[in-house]
């Protein structure tokens, strides 16, 4: 079974080597790499690891950041040139840990009529000193707190995992397939993902001015009430107050640990240890206990989904109301019924 993963990257020098070291360590044969105008030293990681031959590098000088088009691209080439039997899709701050022996050996137990899987997106937060991001970030918010903010950084939310096809194309932030060929498995995920997106002041400041920059000057959509938010304390010169804001003291980490918000995580960090001492980390099978758990938390994430829907639905309601005027009544009502169908469906398969 060949697992490829794709990479988008630009300034991450302060973790590119941890994740290429992480991945390649557990389950990847290959990364092919997009590079969009490193000017931190990250091109050069990236270079000297394609001259080992497990990087296929490609430089992206556009300014504009057309994600969903450079995903695809690299996602085509896994299956075209390289014959991928699965592929996941990542940023630089994202870390696939697998819940089993290794990323490959998880995927490939999915069955053949199943073609994409989802993956739990852990959250970790940001915290004082100025250690490597793994040794100081070992803290996630619990996916178990109630957040009912769409604007919060640690909102409930699935990544995708695909498998290879030539014509497969990406939607924004690799959370789903645009006319996918291949039948979901719902209910399972075997692969959590650990993102890393704010790790430092300096790094916070520099990834609102890249990211706000492209927003306002190339991009037609609107950004993420997450990234909406960090681009207008960038924009009001308070980007270091949101910054520390978010940051967990160690007093906060107590109380939150009590009151189960927070979780202590210590396995990206353990695993990045054991790669520095030569040695292959552990991916233990989890507990029954700890399946128990998760599964709780399969069902936090499906009540998630379901109040997105509610969210679209209501935005569709009253994009359709303004339009009541200018459509016959009848015309109006068949709209109506045919938006509310297709997401009361959405609503039964996300639960």
């Amino acid at each position: 079974m060949t697992l490829v993963m794709t990479l988008l990257a630009r300034d991450e020098i302060d973790v590119i080597e941890s994740w290429l070291a992480f991945h390649l360590n557990a389950g990847a044969e290959l990364v092919i790499a997009t590079d969009n105008r490193s000017q931190d030293g990250t091109t050069e990681v990236l270079e000297e690891h394609a001259r080992s031959g497990r990087v296929h590098l490609i430089h992206e000088p556009g300014e504009d950041l057309r994600q969903d088009e450079w995903v695809t691209r690299m996602a085509r080439l896994a299956a075209t040139e390289y014959g991928a039997d699965w592929v996941i899709n990542s940023d630089a701050d994202e870390f696939w840990w697998p819940r089993g022996a290794s990323l490959s050996a998880v995927l490939d137990a999915i069955p053949p009529r199943y073609g994409t899987v989802g993956a739990f997106l852990r959250v970790f937060c940001p915290r004082p000193g100025e250690e490597p991001f793994a040794e100081r970030m070992a803290v996630r918010f619990s996916a178990l707190a109630p957040i009912n903010d769409p604007a919060s950084l640690y909102k409930p939310i699935r990544k995708i995992v695909h498998r290879g096809h030539p014509e497969i194309r990406l939607t924004r932030g690799n959370h789903a397939l645009v006319d996918s060929p291949f039948a979901p498995l719902r209910g399972w995920f075997p692969i959590e993902c650990f993102h890393f997106p704010l790790r430092s002041a300096a790094q916070c400041e520099h990834k609102a001015r890249l990211q706000g920059t492209a927003f306002e000057q190339y991009i037609a959509r609107a950004p993420t009430a997450y990234h909406a938010d960090m681009f207008a304390a960038l924009r009001s010169g308070h980007i270091g107050e949101y910054y520390e804001a978010l940051v967990v003291s160690d007093d906060e980490l107590e109380r939150g640990v009590a009151q189960g918000r927070l979780v202590v995580d210590t396995r990206l960090r353990d695993a990045l240890r054991a790669i520095a001492a030569g040695e292959q980390p552990s991916f233990r099978l989890p507990t029954l206990v700890e399946d128990a758990e998760y599964a709780v938390e399969a069902a936090v994430l499906g009540e998630a989904d379901v109040v997105r829907l509610q969210r679209r639905l209501d935005e569709l309601e009253r994009r359709l109301q303004t339009v009541e005027q200018r459509l016959p009544r009848r015309a109006y009502r068949k709209l109506q019924r045919t938006a509310q169908r297709i997401l009361g469906d959405r609503t039964r398969a996300a639960s």
